[in-house]
């Protein structure tokens, strides 16, 4: 499969100069990974680049990057700036940063489905493919589309984001042996599938392990199993410490139960507002659902953040999944 990149895009870097890069807030693998990735080639290019995120790092295998990030745009960054927005198609979804960067000329390099983004030009371009299994994916085809090669730092960068959004290839079919080729490009420059593994999954406390007990024992079955839900109280998270959440694990775990078909996990991220995600095995799209909240993600793969309590939203989703699995039935 070759991802063909828009001339808007290559056009878009080579006639700019500056660029400030970003993507979507609560950031993971692949957006931290795309972005530094991207300003490690624009620096190459010869570009001056300023690398922002408004974060929060709470996820372990990208806490090490957070201090290569700035958290604001300050004026001189804005001056004479072109934006890229990575692993995102609206600025919304940027958090904090969505109001230094609104009005200057942006590109957007996604590979989510829907969203509200504009159509692509010569002064905002559109770099949006579905069918890639992570935006690091479409990130080398522009890297090669430039004439250039990665970089080993740029092939460890685009690896880890590639290794995160396919669960290390767990969410990989059989349609996707171009994501072992595309994985083999960056591995003989230089990228490692052992150390990228212990990044991700390794280094982990006994509180963390301690904290999975106690999600897992709270965890509930409905629609005959169908869905699994898990909360996180606020109480909960105050006890255990940020540092020690492991939603992915969670999630895995969760995914493994016979009869399962969506994973859904509501964290009581503030006494007034919750986090919802949900994993799904392929059955249903669980980011129509996000996006109904309006929220976003994958089919496999969403989330929303929502004023409320686990009380006043857990009914909300429950109420959307019985009409889907009574559809399944009725069908």
């Amino acid at each position: 499969m070759s991802i063909p990149v828009p001339q808007e895009l290559l056009d878009f870097i080579r006639k700019h100069k500056k660029f400030i890069i970003t993507g979507h807030k609560e950031p993971d693998g692949d957006c931290v990974g795309s972005q530094l990735a991207m300003a490690s080639v624009l620096k190459r290019l010869g570009k001056e680049v300023v690398v922002c995120s408004a974060g929060p790092f709470r996820r372990g295998e990208i806490s090490a990057y957070q201090d290569r990030f700035a958290d604001a745009v300050r004026d001189e960054d804005r001056l004479g700036a072109a934006v890229v927005i990575m692993d995102c198609s609206t600025v919304n979804r940027t958090g904090d940063l969505k109001e230094r960067i609104e009005g200057l000329p942006t590109a957007i390099v996604d590979h989510h489905e829907g969203g509200n983004h504009r159509a692509s030009s010569q002064e905002n371009p559109v770099f949006i493919d579905p069918s890639a299994p992570s935006v690091t994916f479409l990130i080398l085809a522009l890297i090669e589309s430039l004439g250039l090669a990665p970089t080993e730092e740029e092939a460890k960068l685009l690896f880890l984001g590639l290794c995160t959004d396919t669960g290390f290839f767990r969410h990989v079919d059989s349609t996707g042996y171009e994501t072992f080729a595309y994985a083999s490009r960056l591995i003989k420059a230089g990228a490692n599938p052992k150390e990228t593994f212990r990044f991700i999954n390794g280094g982990k406390s006994f509180a963390s392990r301690r904290f999975l007990g106690v999600l897992l024992a709270g965890s509930r079955q409905y629609f005959d199993g169908k869905l699994i839900l898990a909360t996180e109280e606020y109480h909960e998270s105050r006890r255990f410490g940020l540092e020690n959440r492991d939603s992915d694990t969670l999630y895995r775990l969760l995914q493994t139960v016979d009869g399962v078909e969506v994973a859904m996990f509501i964290r009581q991220e503030t006494p007034v507002s919750c986090s919802v995600g949900l994993r799904s095995l392929d059955k249903i799209d669980v980011s129509a659902i996000a996006a109904a909240f309006g929220g976003g993600g994958h089919k496999n793969a969403a989330g929303v953040t929502l004023k409320g309590t686990i009380r006043t939203i857990r009914p909300q989703f429950l109420d959307v999944f019985e009409k889907i699995f009574r559809r399944g039935r009725d069908a």
